[in-house]
């Protein structure tokens, strides 16, 4: 599942991610792709909006929070990442924009629970996009399938 702020760059990350390149548009209902499930910010941004977030999360396997370097305001609550069940990971998007703004996006990480390490993504560049990949679909489901084949 990926969460963030109006024009953060998720649906950009997600096409990155599901390796589609889909035209870029306000989502404005939950979109299932094919490795993701992409949020509209207005589930962020509007916090009764929360508890649908909570029920939709119930089919991710794992949450990434995006704040966005080169606009960096605070959405999230404090401790917001802490309400998941699932592994959450932080995600800096725009990495290559306002670079003078990456420790306030970490701090602002930090703040909403969310621990190291942070990926740092430009998706126009392709710059951290392969590292999240790795870690997503590699990585995790090595270890997946390492629990389930001990028993």
């Amino acid at each position: 599942m990926v969460i963030g702020p109006t024009n953060c760059g998720k649906t950009t990350l997600v096409n990155a991610l599901n390796d589609d390149d889909r035209p870029i548009r306000k989502t404005q209902n939950i979109i299932y792709g094919k490795n993701t499930i992409d949020v509209p910010g207005s589930y962020i941004e509007n916090t009764w909006m929360y508890k649908y977030l909570i029920s939709a999360v119930q089919d991710a396997s794992h949450v990434l929070i995006l704040v966005d370097q080169s606009n960096c305001k605070d959405v999230y609550s404090p401790g917001f990442a802490k309400v998941f069940r699932c592994p959450v990971i932080g995600v800096i998007t725009k990495s290559d924009l306002k670079p003078e703004n990456e420790d306030l996006c970490i701090r602002q990480l930090r703040l909403i629970g969310v621990a190291d390490p942070y990926y740092k993504v430009s998706v126009p560049s392709g710059k951290g996009v392969g590292a999240l990949k790795e870690i997503l679909f590699v990585k995790i489901m090595r270890e997946e399938n390492e629990v389930y084949y001990r028993g």
